[in-house]
């Protein structure tokens, strides 16, 4: 089934920002505490997974890159909260161990009728076993850069 809505996690949003995924013909989303995660790498940096690729790049490009981070660009949707909280508490009796971050993103899909994108990262914990028992799409997209 082809889905014309995705929701992608922190590390796929940097690589839109940066260097761009490929989503034309699709709305492009990401979740609040996704979209916090990335912002947070990129700005205050820590040498982690997230914020590699802005301390890899020359000081100007880097200010950039962080700007753009700080303002996400309009036609990057976030799930809205009145929408996704109540479905988050329906998801979390379903799963009372699945933490707030998780939470979200199954929300989102839920109300966006969406995929979710993950980067081999995010692909490598507890997410993907809830959204398969949740009956939500979900894909590993690597990374092209």
């Amino acid at each position: 089934m082809a889905f014309s809505t995705v929701v992608v996690d922190d590390r796929l949003l940097i690589e839109e920002l940066l260097a761009g995924l490929g989503v034309a013909g699709r709305a492009l989303y990401t979740t609040i505490y996704w979209y916090y995660r990335a912002c947070r790498a990129a700005a205050l940096g820590g040498g982690g997974h997230l914020s590699g690729p802005f301390s890899q790049l020359p000081p100007r490009q880097q200010e950039l890159a962080i700007a753009s981070m700080l303002t996400l660009r309009e036609d990057i949707g976030l799930p809205d909260p009145r929408r996704t909280v109540p479905v988050m508490v329906e998801v979390a009796g379903r799963h009372p161990r699945l933490n707030l971050l998780n939470l979200e993103a199954v929300a989102a899909a839920h109300t966006l009728e969406a995929v979710i994108w993950l980067s081999p990262a995010g692909a490598g914990g507890v997410l993907p076993n809830v959204l398969e028992h949740e009956g939500i799409a979900w894909q590993t997209i690597p990374s092209p850069s």
